[in-house]
C-alpha cells in the first residue's frame, strides 16, 4: 500500500501543522526521508523530553513557531511556502485537558481548522489538503462494533465534541469553496489512540508507565478495563501519506473521510496492554485508583475501516504484540542511549515500510542492550 510513497513526496513542498508534536515530529521525519522539503508550524515545542528536539528535526526543516488561531500569521505562512500538500495536525490533543480549558480547546482544534482553510481559500491553494481529526469526532454510543465514515458526528466533552465541530466547518468549507476539487483536493482523516516512542503527553497510559518505570515509582491507573483500539503511530501515519499521494494523483477522494484504525481483534484494555508492555520492560509495577471510568471517558470505541482497505488499499499492518514492541524498544533505546535515537527512528519507519509492502516479511525487532 505505500510502495510509492518515495516517488510521490520526493521534492515535494508539504506543509505540516503541529509538527512539533508527537505525530508531527514523526510525519517530519518520514517526510525528510523520503526527500520532501518540509515546512512545519507550531506555536511552541509541547513536551519536555521532546521527540522533535530528540530527532533534532529544527535543523532539517524549515521550522516556524505561530499559532493557528492567528488568521493572519497562517496566511502569511502558506502564501510564502505556497505547499503542494499540506498535512494539519495541529490541536489541543487531551480529553483532560479539554475539560479543564473547553475555550482554548475549541479555538485550537475547531477555529484554528477554519483559519487554516480560510488561508487556503484566500491565498495559495495547494494541490491536497488533508485534515486530521479524532476517532472521537463520532457520537459514542458504546457499540460493540466500528464507527463507519457516515455515522453520526457529536462529541460528550469538549475536546471530543471539537473535532466534531471542525468535520462540519470542513464540510461547509469544502461544499462552499473547494466543491470541484479542480485545484485543491481536500479530505479527512480520523484515527485515534496512539501509541509509539516519543509520546511524552500528559495524561496518556504509555508516557504515564515509561515515565513512572524510568523513575521507579508505581503507575497509577484508573480504567483498567477501559477498551482502545491502540495502534502503532505509524500506521495512520501511513494512512496520511497514503491519502495525500492519492489526493496528488486526482480528485477522486476530494472531500471523503477516512477513518485509520487497527484491525477489530486489536482492541485491548488498557491492562492488557500494560501486561504485554511489561514482557519488555523489567521491574514494572501499577495499581488501580479507582475501578470505574472518571468524567465523560467511554469504555468502548473502535472505528471500521473497510472504507480505507476499498479505497485506498490500505490496512493496518502490525499486529498488537508488535505495536508494543515498536513502542517499549524506542524508549529502552532513548534511555539507555544505545544508538543514536535519529537513526534509530529511521530504521523503525524503513522497518514498518518494509513490512507494509511485503507480505512475506518477519518483522525483526532490534535488540537491546
Amino acid at each position: 500500500m505505500l510502495e510509492n510513497l518515495n516517488k510521490t513526496y520526493n521534492k515535494k513542498r508539504v506543509l505540516v501543522t503541529g509538527h512539533t508534536g508527537f505525530k508531527g515530529s514523526w510525519i517530519c521525519q518520514w517526510l525528510l526521508s523520503m526527500g520532501a522539503i518540509v515546512t512545519g508550524v507550531s506555536k511552541d515545542i509541547p513536551t519536555s523530553p521532546s521527540l522533535f528536539e530528540a530527532l533534532t528535526l529544527s535543523k532539517k526543516m524549515n521550522d516556524i513557531r505561530g499559532n493557528i488561531k492567528d488568521l493572519q500569521f497562517l496566511l502569511n505562512t502558506i502564501n510564502e511556502v505556497k505547499p503542494d500538500i499540506i498535512f494539519h495536525l495541529a490541536a489541543q490533543p487531551i480529553v483532560k485537558e479539554g475539560i479543564q480549558n473547553p475555550v482554548e480547546t475549541f479555538l485550537s482544534n475547531s477555529i484554528g481548522t477554519m483559519n487554516l482553510l480560510e488561508s487556503i481559500r484566500l491565498g495559495h491553494r495547494p494541490s491536497a489538503v488533508v485534515l486530521i481529526t479524532s476517532d472521537k469526532a463520532y457520537r459514542n454510543n458504546e457499540w460493540d462494533w466500528g464507527y463507519r465514515e457516515s455515522d453520526e458526528l457529536g462529541g460528550d466533552d469538549p475536546y471530543s465534541a471539537s473535532k466534531g465541530c471542525a468535520e462540519l466547518i470542513i464540510r461547509s468549507y469544502i461544499n462552499s469553496y473547494f466543491s470541484n476539487g479542480d485545484q485543491t483536493r481536500v479530505a479527512t482523516a480520523r484515527a485515534g489512540n496512539v501509541i509509539g516512542g516519543g509520546d511524552w503527553s500528559e495524561a496518556r497510559i504509555v508516557p504515564d508507565a515509561i515515565k513512572a518505570w524510568t523513575t521507579g515509582k508505581v503507575l497509577t491507573i484508573r480504567s483498567p478495563k477501559a477498551t482502545r483500539p491502540w495502534q502503532h503511530v505509524l500506521e495512520p501515519l501511513g494512512g496520511y501519506l497514503n491519502l495525500g499521494q492519492k489526493l496528488l494523483e486526482s480528485s477522486k477522494h476530494h472531500s471523503e473521510s477516512f477513518n485509520f484504525g487497527p484491525k477489530a481483534n486489536v482492541n485491548k484494555t488498557v491492562e492488557q496492554l500494560l501486561k504485554e508492555m511489561a514482557t519488555h520492560w523489567s521491574q514494572v509495577n501499577w495499581e488501580i485508583k479507582k475501578n470505574e471510568l472518571t468524567q465523560n471517558e467511554h469504555g468502548l470505541l473502535k472505528l471500521c475501516c473497510d472504507k480505507a482497505l476499498t479505497k485506498l488499499n490500505w490496512e493496518p499492518t502490525l499486529n498488537f504484540e508488535e505495536t508494543v514492541d515498536f513502542t517499549v524498544n524506542w524508549y529502552k533505546t532513548f534511555y539507555d542511549k544505545s544508538k543514536d535515537i535519529a537513526q534509530f527512528t529511521l530504521d523503525q519507519i524503513e522497518q514498518y515500510h518494509n513490512k507494509s509492502i511485503r507480505s512475506d516479511f518477519k518483522c525483526q525487532t532490534p535488540t537491546i542492550a
